[in-house]
């Protein structure tokens, strides 16, 4: 589809706005809510990043032009509607002006909890895992070992993995559950600071393992 094409499917408000929602494509966290009009819209996907109308300043506002918190977008798309849009963006920092991962920091009583619950299932905790990696790799608060690691680089991040993987090996030769169950975890973790940093999504690595596992069997 066309710029022009999509900017006639849009359904734009009365002040000639529509609302954008803006997604981590990697996370799948929502970032922050903003405003388009057809300037921005066409300026965001001639450039590859984010670009605003400010209804408070009334005018054209590229995210992250001052700060460096800039949006890569991955993909834009549209509502059934036509009235809404959804981007989805590779984050290069915080989103919020407060310096915080997402603008959606808070809770119904105002409160700011320290990680934000993930869903009731059995893989919540590598929900929450990959949401509280993102947060820290865009806010890199001071004293954390993942931000240590996102600051050290890809060849650090590589060296824990080989470490634990170490680690996890030792646990199972000596047949003690309880440190390969820690090393293991350790082991996750790092796995996932390394995605983080390729800019991987945890949902691809289950799109492989679901794939793996309906592919046919050969027969001997």
């Amino acid at each position: 589809m066309t710029t022009a094409n999509l900017v006639d499917q849009i359904k734009w408000s009365a002040d000639g706005l529509v609302p954008a929602i803006v997604q981590d494509a990697v996370s799948k966290e929502v970032l922050m809510l903003a405003y388009m009009n057809e300037e921005s819209l066409k300026l965001s996907l001639a450039s590859g990043e984010t670009w605003f109308w400010s209804r408070s300043r009334n005018e054209l506002w590229n995210k992250g032009a001052t700060s460096g918190n800039t949006q890569r977008i991955v993909s834009l798309r549209y509502d059934c509607d036509g009235d809404t849009l959804l981007v989805q963006v590779v984050p290069n920092g915080p989103a919020c002006h407060t310096g915080a991962y997402t603008c959606f920091y808070r809770d119904g009583s105002g409160e700011l909890p320290a990680e934000k619950l993930p869903a009731a299932d059995r893989f919540a905790p590598l929900s929450g895992l990959e949401e509280t990696i993102a947060r820290r790799d865009a806010e890199r608060p001071e004293g954390s070992y993942t931000t240590y690691l996102f600051e050290k680089g890809l060849d650090k991040i590589l060296k824990k993995i080989g470490e634990e993987t170490a680690e996890v090996i030792i646990g199972g030769k000596n047949e003690d559950r309880e440190e390969i169950r820690s090393e293991a975890a350790d082991l996750i973790f790092h796995l996932m600071v390394l995605l983080r940093q390729q800019r991987i999504p945890l949902d691809e690595v289950l799109a492989e393992l679901e794939f793996r596992h309906r592919k046919p069997t050969k027969k001997n």
